[in-house]
């Protein structure tokens, strides 16, 4: 029996968040965003060895940090360097369930240029995810020109 390359149910890239306090960023992902926890290895003293949730139809994996490992998380760098996208049937109440169960709000929701109402919060362990719901197709021509108009009218250009 051949096994596929890729697990049933997971996608061809999958985000691995290294936080400090990974069961209570589980618990906030699933007040959060309705995450679903798969699974979890914790360690004897409780840290998160690896854990999983699914989000939609998405995974993400979640650790503790470990700075003797060489594993950092956004409070001991002192930010991050990426963040996650997170598209939802309804960007305002996910948006504003994410500021209730403790996100802070970074972005306020907007309709983009490129077609999407989207937002951006920072989570209690300091990564950033930009909520979205796609309201509009827009070719690519399309967000060529309104891209560059806007950046135009940031310029203060014609």
């Amino acid at each position: 029996m051949t096994v596929p390359a890729i697990p049933a149910g997971y996608h061809s890239v999958t985000p691995y968040l290294f936080v400090s306090g990974a069961s209570e960023a589980i618990a906030f992902y699933i007040e959060a965003f309705g995450a679903e926890e798969v699974m979890r290895l914790p360690t004897a003293d409780g840290l998160i060895m690896h854990a999983e949730i699914r989000i939609g139809d998405s995974h993400i994996m979640v650790a503790d940090a470990m700075q003797e490992a060489g594993v950092d998380s956004p409070d001991t760098l002192g930010g991050v360097s990426s963040s996650l996208m997170l598209y939802v049937d309804d960007v305002d109440a996910v948006y504003q369930r994410a500021i209730n169960a403790g996100a802070t709000e970074l972005r306020a929701i907007e309709d983009q240029f490129w077609g999407d109402r989207m937002g951006t919060v920072v989570d209690p362990f300091g990564h950033q995810w930009s909520i979205a719901t796609h309201i509009e197709n827009v070719d690519d021509d399309e967000v060529q020109r309104r891209f560059t108009a806007m950046m135009d009218a940031m310029s203060g250009s014609d």
